[in-house]
């Protein structure tokens, strides 16, 4: 008789768990809380599904051990992923050379083809079903892993904990994966918002808002540069945005959890070192010194951004260049090369792409993602303490601890039937 395994969460991970343990050899269930599966994924790369990143290492992801999501992915990496979805008929293209996307740029391409092979391979889908309490019992000497639903009683021979994290409420994530994990016994780090916009001190930011601009960020924690980030800034009413501050955002997150100082200096000339940039201004004042301030920057930054800083920097946006003084001169441009943005805060979870925590993994066996507490209980997906970049890591990682999750599940066997006994985590 084959064996039964039930995956609770139907996001990419659960997807992707169910399907690799019914081809290892297994009978799987997803169980889902919400009317359908994979809201989430709909939502990714802006709707178009950026599903993996050809630049992959340990610097792309964020984990309190670093070694631990490599793991699962040099196990399965961007190119077995690229290869899975082929062979389930979605081709894929690289963007910005490293970046891949279905060629139909249609995250719905990406969900049909998962929900497509769950129903060639008999997975059986059950959707509004809310796991209510898990109980772990032995049956004639087996393990069987007992899930109360609002539906009924679901059992199984292995479980999956694939519920994601609070990230996206709406898609589903609401975090009660995290009460199912501690109700095993399992360390769960505070989860915080990451990959989200920054809120900021000062009644500026609505004259900037809608903004973007090619910047280097670098965030101060208590008045120690942590990380420094390039790219397109996106000023907002309220704060910034934009790919580099969602790569700073979970320092910045955790750090103001901590009652800790958070500020961020960006520099809006990032092309040019400050001695570059005090030569290109000094030269600057000099050839347009009949020129308004208000119309010296224009070409070089953005006019609302240069009116702000002329402000912040207390030179009245009709003064002639040739009047500047050079104390006034070099405010502007410690301005234009250090602005100082003051964090407030992070934006809630509806607004974050991920979490940064989650359940412990130094509670995981990183070589199967099965729990070190209760045997043959798995993890896959964003209930663990790991989160990647921008760029497709954080479905590379769904992708691999899935199908690390999916297949060790499907062949699990009783501690006391295996020979050898599980391989731990060190």
């Amino acid at each position: 008789m084959k064996k039964q395994v039930l995956v609770i969460g139907g996001g990419a991970a659960g997807l992707t768990a169910a399907i690799w343990a019914v081809k290892s050899g297994a009978k799987a269930v997803i169980i889902e809380h919400t009317d359908r599966v994979g809201k989430k994924l709909l939502s990714t790369g802006n709707g178009r599904c950026n599903l993996t990143n050809s630049k992959m290492d340990h610097t792309c992801y964020h984990c309190s051990d670093s070694d631990f999501p490599m793991q699962a992915i040099q196990a399965f990496g961007w190119k077995d992923t690229l290869r899975w979805f082929s062979s389930m008929g979605v081709l894929c293209k690289s963007r910005m050379e490293t970046y891949y996307y279905p060629m139909s740029e249609q995250a719905s391409a990406v969900l049909d083809a998962l929900r497509l092979e769950c129903n060639r391979l008999k997975v059986e889908i059950i959707t509004d079903c809310q796991p209510k309490e898990i109980k772990v019992e032995k049956k004639k000497g087996r393990t069987c892993f007992q899930v109360s639903t609002n539906q009924g009683l679901y059992q199984g021979d292995s479980l999956i904990l694939a519920c994601g994290s609070k990230a996206a409420p709406n898609t589903g994530s609401d975090g009660t994966g995290y009460e199912l994990a501690k109700a095993f016994g399992h360390r769960i780090i505070k989860p915080l918002p990451a990959l989200v916009q920054l809120r900021c001190q000062g009644s500026c930011y609505k004259s900037l808002a809608g903004i973007r601009t090619d910047a280097n960020l670098t965030l101060y924690i208590n008045g120690r540069a942590v990380c420094e980030e390039r790219g397109e800034l996106q000023l907002t009413d309220y704060g910034i945005s934009g790919i580099p501050v969602f790569q700073l955002s979970r320092f910045a997150a955790r750090a103001l959890d901590e009652g800790k100082k958070v500020q961020v200096q960006i520099d809006f000339l990032p092309f040019m070192d400050m001695e570059e940039s005090r030569l290109f201004l000094k030269q600057r004042l000099i050839e347009f010194k009949d020129w308004e301030m208000e119309n010296l920057l224009t070409g070089v930054i953005n006019k609302k951004l240069a009116k702000v800083l002329l402000k912040l920097s207390g030179i009245p946006s009709e003064m002639p260049a040739f009047q500047v003084s050079r104390k006034q001169q070099e405010k502007l441009l410690n301005e234009l090369k250090a602005y100082e943005g003051m964090v407030s805060s992070v934006n809630p979870f509806a607004n974050a792409q991920v979490c940064c925590g989650g359940i412990a993994v130094s509670e995981v066996n990183s070589h199967t993602m099965e729990s070190m507490l209760v045997p043959g209980l798995f993890f896959a997906g964003e209930i663990l303490d790991v989160d990647g970049i921008c760029g497709g890591y954080n479905l590379q990682w769904a992708w691999s601890s899935g199908k690390m999750a999916g297949t060790q599940a499907a062949q699990w066997k009783e501690p006391g039937r295996r020979s050898g006994g599980t391989k731990k985590h060190d």
